[in-house]
């Protein structure tokens, strides 16, 4: 018998879990995550949830889950990198021990504007800031700006949104990710109706691709009570989900498909093997830059 299947023979029977099944706990939790990192804790919870793991209740994600998994990660059971934060970050300005490491980074990192010579321009919008690290792996790999409103976004925000569209001078589409209730349903139309007016009416697309309602359904995916203290409440019907509620797979798919959508092969293959190019360039102009500049340094 699976780990899984151990735990869920005894899940809720006792207040106090015994050591083998805290264990058959920790074991499914491994193998849960393990195809979908990396994940967040929220995703990890829901993740939980409909696999049988815990009950759906703030106790289990609190008092179970997060203790478990910080556990699991400082006894080395599971690789920190599986566990995905965004909320919390640092500033600091890029810094170099010499000259050689500066130069071989700067080769390393050069990437060629992928849609300068595109037909469109895309963008993917998420509400959560936590899942930033979700689909940055995929917006990374596209060059695709992943812009992340943390609910309702402030007009600066907005602002500065709307100015990099219009630089652009080329259609605009939005896929935007975010929470099926009431706040989360219309903050896309704010959205799409606030850069509109900001960037005089530009030819922009607009598109809400999860949480939508026939995914909550083919998906089975976790519902929660919506939150009666929103205002917008009154106009919304049925229970609320959470984007997290969406295994990650799913999520970096949808995006994945949003993007491609709008790349001609031919021409991302000619962007490409002009960057290679420049990298070999770049690496050769090092060699040459490093050469001067060690010609200037004092002898010993």
């Amino acid at each position: 018998m699976s780990s899984s299947a151990v735990y869920q023979s005894s899940l809720i029977k006792r207040v106090r879990r015994t050591q083998g099944e805290i264990r058959a706990l920790r074991e499914a939790l491994y193998t849960l995550i393990q195809p979908h990192h990396p994940v967040t804790v929220r995703q990890t919870f829901y993740l939980a949830v409909t696999a049988g793991l815990i009950p759906k209740t703030e106790n289990a994600y609190k008092n179970t889950l997060v203790r478990l998994l910080a556990d699991m990660r400082r006894v080395g059971e599971l690789p920190y990198g599986w566990i995905a934060d965004n909320t919390r970050w640092m500033r600091k300005p890029s810094s170099y021990d010499c000259l050689e490491d500066a130069l071989a980074e700067t080769t390393r990192l050069y990437r060629r504007n992928l849609w300068r010579n595109q037909d469109a321009y895309v963008e993917i919008w998420l509400e959560k800031d936590a899942l930033a690290g979700v689909l940055a792996e995929v917006t990374y790999r596209w060059d695709v700006p992943l812009m992340v409103t943390r609910g309702y976004p402030s007009l600066s925000f907005l602002y500065e949104a709307a100015q990099a569209i219009r630089a652009q001078g080329k259609p605009t589409h939005i896929y935007y990710f975010g929470d099926w209730d009431p706040s989360g349903v219309d903050i896309p139309r704010f959205v799409e109706d606030s850069l509109k007016e900001l960037t005089d009416a530009a030819d922009i697309t607009f598109t809400r691709v999860a949480v939508e309602r026939w995914q909550i359904t083919r998906w089975h995916l976790p519902t929660r009570p919506t939150k009666t203290s929103d205002s917008r409440s009154k106009y919304f019907e049925g229970e609320s989900v959470e984007v997290d509620a969406i295994p990650p797979g799913h999520l970096r798919a949808i995006a994945d498909e949003c993007i491609q959508q709008h790349v001609d092969a031919a021409q991302l293959r000619v962007t490409l093997v002009a960057e290679e190019n420049e990298r070999q360039l770049l690496s050769i102009i090092d060699c040459a830059t490093l050469a001067i500049a060690r010609l200037g340094e004092p002898s010993s």
